[in-house]
């Protein structure tokens, strides 16, 4: 998978507010089971399962098995794909408003440079 179908993948997961919202849930590093995921929430554990094998499909989060129980946990290092997506972004845009900065601030051309137009 490239690293554009990386970041892809990570931002369509997360586009869903119930995948956010169980990443929310996770980030304080904590693992987690699925009967505690679905507390608070109208979500069946069957549904919370569909969405947590989502997130680990695109590596945002992993599930270790601890007895019976299956526990979820949040994979920073898989938000790294469209992390980086974002830097690219936001140097592409810090390079666009620098040169708009440099042509506002360089002012109305003179009326004798108008005339070598």
């Amino acid at each position: 998978m490239s690293k554009a179908e990386a970041a892809t993948a990570v931002f369509a997961a997360l586009a869903d507010p119930t995948r956010l919202k169980l990443v929310m849930r996770l980030s304080d590093g904590g693992g987690r089971s699925i009967a505690t995921l679905s507390l608070d929430t109208s979500l069946t554990r069957q549904a919370v399962t569909k969405h947590l094998r989502v997130l680990e499909r695109v590596h945002l989060v992993r599930s270790d098995r601890e007895g019976r129980e299956t526990r979820f946990a949040l994979r920073p290092e898989g938000l790294e794909p469209a992390r980086d997506w974002m830097e690219i972004v936001g140097t592409q845009w810090e390079e666009a408003l620098g040169r708009l900065k440099g042509f506002a601030e360089a002012g109305p051309p003179s009326p004798w440079e108008r005339d070598l137009e």
